[in-house]
């Protein structure tokens, strides 16, 4: 069966600190897409972030670019397999110059946190219990 993915192009405005950054979270780099002006961040087998300096962005958009530390473009939302994995994951980020939002979302079935990378794209990292989702 088909498997569609999500590639998320990120205007950035330094490839290598960004590229530094979400190694620092545990995703590889795919090389093979990946150069000065672009980094490619493999998140999961569906999921892959393309993190584009802003001059190679704008090959893609005849839009402005948006300022994300001030404008909200996008809410990225990442599964994590327990509540444990959503601390962890906000922690390394923050450790690794991402800001942690204090909007700690915990509904005992639902558990998330959210940190901002260091372009100030929003990450939300949200955990769900499984029986829940059966109903």
């Amino acid at each position: 069966m088909y498997q569609q993915m999500i590639f998320m192009n990120l205007a950035t405005d330094d490839v290598a600190a960004s590229r530094k950054f979400f190694t620092e979270l545990g995703y590889t780099i795919n090389p093979q897409f990946s150069n000065d002006d672009c980094s490619c961040v493999v998140i999961s087998d569906t999921i892959v972030a393309m993190l584009l300096g802003k001059q190679r962005y704008a090959d893609f958009t005849k839009k402005e670019i948006a300022d994300s530390r001030k404008t909200s473009e996008v809410l990225i939302c990442l599964s994590a397999e327990s509540r444990e994995k959503v601390d962890e994951l906000v922690e390394k980020a923050v450790a690794a110059g991402g800001t942690a939002n204090d909007d700690v979302q915990d509904h005992g079935f639902m558990y998330g946190r959210s940190f901002d990378d260091l372009d100030g794209h929003s990450w939300e990292v949200m955990w769900m219990d499984p029986a829940a989702v059966q109903g």
